[in-house]
């Protein structure tokens, strides 16, 4: 784990605040804590999406998951949650 990645303890806590995946149909999901890593990253650094880490993935799967997120209103309830 780097330095700046979620500790386990911190992603399973995370967990149950985000969307439970109901299908099984297509390519299998990005892992929701690289998704966290990755959005936690663009926010530390303020770089453009397009100079996101290969590490983390296409960035064009970060952002359309940080959209949808967003979208649910996933944040706001993690953050009154937590």
């Amino acid at each position: 784990m780097m330095q700046r990645e979620l500790a386990n303890k911190q992603g399973e806590r995370l967990e149950s605040f985000l969307p439970k995946r109901t299908s099984t149909r297509g390519r299998p999901p990005t892992d929701d804590r690289l998704i966290i890593n990755a959005i936690r990253w663009i926010l530390r650094t303020g770089a453009p999406w397009r100079d996101l880490p290969t590490k983390y993935g296409p960035w064009q799967t970060i952002y359309s998951r940080l959209r949808r997120w967003k979208q649910a209103g996933v944040f706001d309830h993690m953050l009154a949650g937590l």
